[in-house]
């Protein structure tokens, strides 16, 4: 009596030498992927935020790295850039620099994106290539997902949302900072939060919405009471469901000076398909900041000031929202501030 055979060893008899077919079709699942993606974000942005599906392919990059399989790395290396909006960009000009990147809406995730290029095409044979390559997975990821101080906590990580909404909401804001991040919001939510900001409005400097599930109408719901607070600088918005019909919005309020009278930033990186800053959203910033000429940089998770290395690659020929040239980032380091956003 034999052993009974399955379809894959009848498979494998039958064409020895062909190669495993699902592993080798991984990237044109990507691309179906991010078509499919971009169809609901167009019905209504239904569905999860894009982040999921972009450190999902981070994921299985450095997975494919680790198999040797840099070819199939390098394709879905390039559905990642078409998904963030480096698309139009050649991989030359991505791999030497030569590219001008203006007005980026994210540009720590361009410059990661550029140097993960570079390991994948241009692997260096001496050194560690296959340990700086898994650090700029895990700096992507990272700055690609939610890292909110809720889950530096203990016990925090545990709580419903609902409960980790209340205590934020319980006092006032500690830091001048409503951090909300990395909680999910609803529009019932959001009522609370505008009373809040209506009654703490004075104190609060920095208002943190990442990674909340919002929408473009969520956010037009909160704009009023986000745009009267008169000491408000930051206000992140990354990791969200918002479009580019939404910069419209933020763009017109802008124009107004009297709206958002001290705000410096607004983060807008990883949503659906905001991958640059109109020009009179700069100008408009830049009014309310003229001295404000430099980018934020990232700390990677567990680094901080006198706890580790800081991540300093440069941002990419970037123009000041005032005409001028922006320096590299490791020029904007010496005698100046850095800004940190995590």
């Amino acid at each position: 009596m034999g052993t009974r055979q399955t379809k894959g060893s009848l498979a494998e008899r039958a064409s020895p030498g062909a190669a495993p077919g699902p592993r080798r079709e991984r990237p044109d699942f990507w691309a179906s992927l991010l078509l499919r993606a971009g169809d609901k974000a167009g019905r209504g942005g239904a569905g999860l935020p894009p982040y999921h599906r972009r450190v999902g392919m981070v994921q299985e990059l450095l997975r494919m790295v680790r198999q040797g399989r840099r070819e199939e790395a390098g394709t879905l290396l390039q559905h990642l850039r078409q998904d963030l909006g480096m698309e139009s960009t050649s991989l030359d000009d991505v791999l030497y620099r030569y590219a001008s990147f203006r007005n980026l809406v994210d540009p720590i995730t361009h410059d990661l994106i550029i140097s993960l290029a570079r390991y994948i095409h241009c692997p260096k044979p001496e050194g560690d290539a296959l340990g700086a390559m898994e650090k700029l997975c895990r700096q992507l990821t990272y700055h690609l997902s939610p890292h909110s101080e809720w889950r530096r906590h203990r016990g925090m990580v545990k709580r419903k949302p609902q409960a980790c909404l209340k205590a934020v909401l319980a006092g006032n804001p500690p830091d001048n900072t409503v951090d909300l991040s990395g909680i999910p919001l609803t529009s019932r939510d959001l009522e609370r939060v505008t009373t809040y900001l209506q009654r703490c409005g004075e104190q609060v400097d920095s208002v943190e919405l990442g990674f909340t599930g919002l929408t473009d109408d969520m956010v037009l719901q909160l704009l009023p009471a986000l745009s009267t607070l008169p000491r408000l600088t930051t206000l992140a918005l990354n990791g969200n469901r918002l479009t580019r019909a939404l910069l419209r919005d933020l763009t017109d309020t802008l124009k107004d000076p009297s709206k958002f009278p001290n705000v410096t930033w607004i983060d807008l990186g990883n949503n659906v398909d905001i991958f640059s800053l109109p020009q009179p959203f700069l100008l408009s910033l830049r009014k309310r900041s003229p001295k404000q000429g430099h980018l934020p940089t990232i700390l990677e998770l567990g680094e901080g000031p006198g706890s580790g290395e800081e991540i300093r690659e440069g941002t990419l020929g970037q123009e000041d929202p005032g005409g001028g040239p922006v320096s590299p980032a490791k020029d904007h380091h010496e005698g100046k501030e850095a800004v940190t956003q995590t």
